[in-house]
């Protein structure tokens, strides 16, 4: 426990390597605790905006930012400060769905090439089973010149962060821990502990707690892929998918899960993880695999239903404006990765559609770069002949189907076309308008 006791000291420092959703919450926590906390990230303008005071990850807040004793560095050379490294990049799939290990290798070449006796790192970035053990220790000791087990140890602790979601935090989620060998746990939970308020659960070896993560959010998949599946069977049948989850969950043991567009870091990455190793294996996936297909559809299968409904309503589709409520992979967060509203654009792009966007949530910058994508203010957006909204941010929830319906062009409601994703609307309601609607 020495590394602890100096940590606790302030004798000795922890790093977090990469300060995106997961990594600032817990930079930010164990500064909170009085630990010389370094934060490195290789993105230079994002440690000036931190600088700054500006939190563009929403999930710590200005306030806080501005108040932290953090050491914000894009330096790599600073690591060599602490002895303590947290890894904490995102790990996205290829274009097809094999892991991209490019950050992780990245962060783990810089770790090593600073990486000083006597330190621990700790990987919180979801991978396959094993790649801790088979993909960066050799980098770690290949850079450093040290040897691991012996002049560094090595443990995995899973991040449980959910972007956007101000109940379930760091502190009040349980955090998985591991270790190389009893000696390295024993340091891990330790340093840990000071932040997570309701506990920490280690596990036997470090394979054990890589296959934790990738297994919670496959299992979240399927059952968005059941739901989903539901959704358009039920659309088939004229049944109102809420309504029957409604009732279903009236049942003591029902787990609540929706239809709707699976996109973000976690649940639609790592189930990917998860069959890569296995089919390395041998095993090829019958349940995950086609969860992962039933989701991935989703966005297409919206545009489908968009344009159906604007034929029924008298349009051309390809000459109708198109307005999207929503870019960001969830509600009231302004993570725009892996989301799978752009799966919406594609495919009405492919019918000659070029929707306009809006998002109060997301960065314009972001929205460029990654999709191509120019936002435009509520607004400005006037004279629409059809509106998907997509995303449930408490914005679009307050706006009403009355304030929704002065965004159409002076019409007939028989014209206006309305896409409900996200369910906000009340059949009943929706019927009231006379409009020509859908929801998932």
């Amino acid at each position: 426990m020495k590394l602890f006791d100096r940590l606790i000291n302030h004798e000795e420092a922890l790093s977090l390597v990469g300060l995106g959703y997961v990594g600032m919450p817990i930079a930010h926590a164990f500064a909170k605790k009085g630990l010389n906390v370094i934060g490195f990230d290789l993105n230079k303008e994002k440690i000036e905006i931190y600088k700054s005071g500006i939190d563009p990850t929403n999930e710590v807040g200005d306030e806080e930012i501005k108040n932290t004793k953090i050491n914000f560095t894009s330096n790599e050379k600073d690591l060599q400060q602490a002895k303590f490294h947290i890894v904490a990049v995102p790990t996205p799939v290829n274009t097809d769905h094999t892991p991209d290990l490019t950050p992780v290798i990245s962060a783990s070449e810089i770790v090593g090439r600073n990486l000083v006796p006597g330190a621990i790192v700790v990987y919180e970035s979801t991978v396959y089973p094993g790649c801790t053990e088979d993909v960066c220790i050799p980098i770690l000791e290949k850079q450093s010149g040290l040897k691991c087990g012996v002049d560094f140890k090595v443990g995995y602790s899973p991040e449980r962060i959910n972007p956007g979601d101000k109940v379930h935090r760091l502190e009040n989620i349980h955090k998985i821990v591991s270790g190389m060998d009893e000696e390295s746990l024993e340091v891990i939970k330790a340093v840990y502990d000071l932040v997570i308020e309701v506990g920490t659960h280690p596990v036997s070896n470090l394979r054990t707690a890589e296959a934790v993560k990738v297994v919670e959010n496959s299992q979240r998949d399927i059952n968005i892929a059941f739901m989903n599946e539901l959704a358009m069977v039920f659309d088939r049948m004229d049944i109102d998918t809420n309504e029957v989850v409604d009732g279903m969950n009236t049942k003591w043991n029902a787990l609540g899960f929706r239809p709707g567009l699976v996109g973000g870091h976690c649940i639609g990455v790592d189930p990917y993880y998860f069959t890569y190793e296995a089919e390395k294996l041998g095993y090829h996936s019958q349940i995950i695999l086609n969860g992962r297909i039933v989701n991935d559809s989703m966005g297409a299968y919206v545009a489908d239903a968009a344009i159906k409904k604007m034929i029924e309503a008298g349009q051309a589709p390809k000459k109708s404006k198109v307005v999207i409520l929503g870019l960001t992979f969830k509600e009231n967060c302004p993570d725009t990765r892996n989301s799978k509203v752009d799966d919406i654009i594609k495919h009405l792009n492919t019918y000659g559609i070029k929707p306009i966007i809006v998002d109060p949530w997301a960065s314009e910058r972001d929205a460029l770069q990654e999709y191509g994508v120019k936002l435009t203010k509520l607004e400005n957006v006037k004279d629409v002949d059809c509106v998907i909204v997509a995303v449930a941010h408490n914005e679009f929830k307050e706006l009403g189907l009355g304030r929704v319906r002065e965004l159409y062009r002076d019409v007939s409601d028989k014209e206006k076309v309305l896409i409900d994703v996200k369910g906000l609307y009340a059949v009943k309601e929706l019927r009231e308008t006379n409009m020509t609607w859908w929801r998932l």
